[in-house]
């Protein structure tokens, strides 16, 4: 039933291997991944009697079936971050999860029947001390979009417990979980997860490990012959779907490029993403989302989205940098800021953002906006739009408001090597010759796009004179006159087009609604109350009064029941509420509520709705 590895580490075979690693002296053990938990009735013969804590390499249920004798037994239980809602919260994953119509692949269904609890996530980059073991613990995707792999010093060897990322002497236990997306969206739809596959054995073979421990498949003794079997296939059935071939060595080790001496380009990211190097040893991050990406899961579920840092050992490796002190975001979007918080926490980055986007980075669940990033996102400093410039170490750096491609986006304009460089996001695209029609300026509605915005940002470039453009998703531009009189020439047709044909007695501006909810989502216990403010729009260019309803669920109390509002031309006013949810009502998630609007005499009716959970 049980295979010794080493001193103090054993193989138990279930729906997947068990590594158990033993402490002798106090008896007790550490477990890799849990199969069906039938480890728990033979810990005896590895010389232990309890368990302290398991630690998960994927969500798969083969890894994680009997969890819930874990959790009876006192086990303390840790997960993958970007999988925690696959194991701790997968009745939502259930209940949520698109059947209908469903293009997602990944084989996220292949998950736990029940949610169990945990003690919480592995600490990703980093050593931490599980019962008597240190453990580190590197992100693995390739199997799964969120697995991780622990490395151990033990008996003077380096063991690699890989999960399902590698299988035996050169294969993998499934090609079918690396298709994460469907075919055909992008070039390397269905690949993403053999590419990703590829980058995470190499970043295993980085840290030298004597074993490979899988979760199928016999111990790895070779494992740099075994990843160059493995690498060797995985990469010709790669090419086969590419149009042209792919260098996993360059993109690793070479992800940034040179755009002045001191601004880098990260050419492995979803979105660009810029280092600014400082004499002093340090670096500033503007944006930082998908690093060394493969390509995004089908899926926009938590899961199916994971930051990670492989870059930024090259900043230190190759460009001298020690640590990354600021990031800043040039907007909201998920691709832009999704590795903040990691870099916080692994390397001490500190977020500085400009106030209009801060309340998005910080509450995101207030915001009824596309693109939001999962979690709250803390800024450590406040900047100001058009003030002081921001001083980091030798540089100044203007900070100015960006709205088109969203309403919360900001550009930074500063000076790299005597060149002036303005870095403005998604705003527009740069590709772009003298004579050719651009596909250029990338506006969403539900970004909160006004008319005009595209002509104020043409105006803030032809103020700033900039040499170069650096932007989201699009190479470095060498900014002359005839484009920026381009980007003031299209800016002002768009927004002689909308003008054109919207209506002109009722201006609802581009979005096309007169109202909106703070916050968007939000929970109440039973018997609570929810504060909710509707902002209204008035439509008309003179003053009007707006009559404003809020509608609540069936047995809900709305106070006061009806707001009359006083606004000014095309102004807007905020209305106030308060929502009272009876005692006694049961769970429900997404309970809707919106706001019924008259201004004047023209009834728009319930232009607004908010979702509120009862928990």
């Amino acid at each position: 039933m049980g295979l010794r590895i080493c001193d103090d580490v054993f193989l138990y075979e279930d729906t997947c291997h068990v590594y158990v690693l033993c402490d002798r002296n106090s008896r007790q053990a550490v477990l890799i991944d849990f199969g069906s938990g039938d480890v728990l009735d033979h810990l005896g013969d590895f010389g232990a009697d309890r368990v302290t804590d398991v630690l998960i390499t994927h969500h798969h249920r083969d890894q994680v079936q009997g969890l819930e004798r874990a959790v009876a037994a006192g086990i303390r239980i840790w997960v993958p971050p970007v999988e925690a809602g696959l194991i701790a919260g997968v009745d939502e994953h259930w209940r949520t999860r698109a059947l209908d119509n469903d293009y997602d692949v990944r084989q996220d269904r292949f998950s736990l029947l029940e949610q169990v609890p945990v003690a919480g996530t592995v600490a990703e980059y980093r050593t931490e001390r599980y019962g008597a073991f240190d453990i580190y613990t590197h992100p693995l995707p390739g199997h799964t979009v969120g697995s991780v792999g622990y490395f151990a010093d033990i008996g003077g060897r380096r063991l690699a417990f890989t999960g399902d990322l590698i299988h035996g002497e050169g294969r993998v236990w499934s090609l079918a979980a690396t298709q994460w997306a469907y075919t055909g969206f992008h070039e390397t739809a269905g690949m993403e997860g053999v590419a990703a596959t590829v980058l995470s054995c190499m970043q295993v073979l980085d840290r030298e490990p004597e074993l490979l421990l899988p979760s199928h498949g016999d111990p790895v003794t070779d494992p740099p012959g075994a990843v160059a079997r493995a690498r060797g296939a995985l990469q010709e059935l790669l090419d086969m779907r590419r149009r042209t071939p792919w260098d996993p060595e360059e993109k690793l080790r070479s992800p940034w490029t040179q755009v002045t001496p001191h601004l880098l380009r990260n050419t492995t990211s979803m979105a660009n993403s810029y280092a600014l190097l400082s004499d002093h040893g340090s670096a500033l991050l503007l944006d930082f989302g998908y690093d060394l990406t493969t390509g995004l899961a089908g899926g926009s579920d938590r899961s199916s989205r994971r930051p990670l840092l492989a870059c930024i050992e090259s900043l230190r490796r190759d460009h001298g940098i020690d640590r990354v002190e600021v990031a800043l975001p040039t907007h909201y979007h998920d691709d832009h800021v999704a590795g903040f918080n990691l870099l916080r926490e692994v390397h001490g980055t500190q977020v500085y953002s400009p106030s209009h986007i801060t309340p998005v980075l910080e509450s995101p669940e207030r915001w009824d906006l596309p693109c939001l990033w999962y979690d709250p996102i803390p800024v450590d400093r406040e900047l100001t739009p058009d003030g002081a410039p921001l001083t980091w170490r030798e540089y100044e750096i203007g900070v100015h408001e960006l709205p088109g491609h969203t309403l919360y986006a900001a550009a930074y304009s500063f000076t790299a090597d005597g060149r002036s460089v303005i870095a403005t996001g998604d705003q527009q695209s740069t590709e772009w010759e003298p004579g050719i029609r651009p596909e250029l300026l990338n506006y969403q509605y539900r970004n909160r796009f006004r008319i005009d915005d595209f002509v104020r940002s043409a105006e803030l470039y032809r103020k700033l004179r900039p040499e170069l453009m650096i932007s989201g998703h699009w190479a470095p531009f060498e900014v002359g006159d005839d484009y920026l009189d381009m980007l003031l020439s299209e800016g002002e047709r768009l927004a002689r087009l909308h003008r054109e044909l919207l209506p002109r007695d009722v201006d609802l501006g581009a979005e096309g609604f007169a109202a909106r909810i703070d916050p968007y989502r939000s929970s109440v216990p039973p018997g609570g109350r929810q504060s909710l403010s509707a902002a209204v729009r008035n439509p008309f260019p003179v003053r009007e009064t707006a009559e404003v309803v809020l509608h609540v669920p069936h047995g809900w109390e709305a106070e006061p029941a009806v707001l009359r509002l006083d606004i000014p031309p095309h102004g807007e006013a905020v209305a106030h509420f308060q929502v009272h949810v009876p005692p006694g009502s049961a769970r429900a998630e997404r309970r809707r509520v919106a706001v019924d609007v008259t201004v004047g005499r023209i009834r728009l009716g319930q232009q607004a709705e908010a979702l509120v959970s009862v928990r």
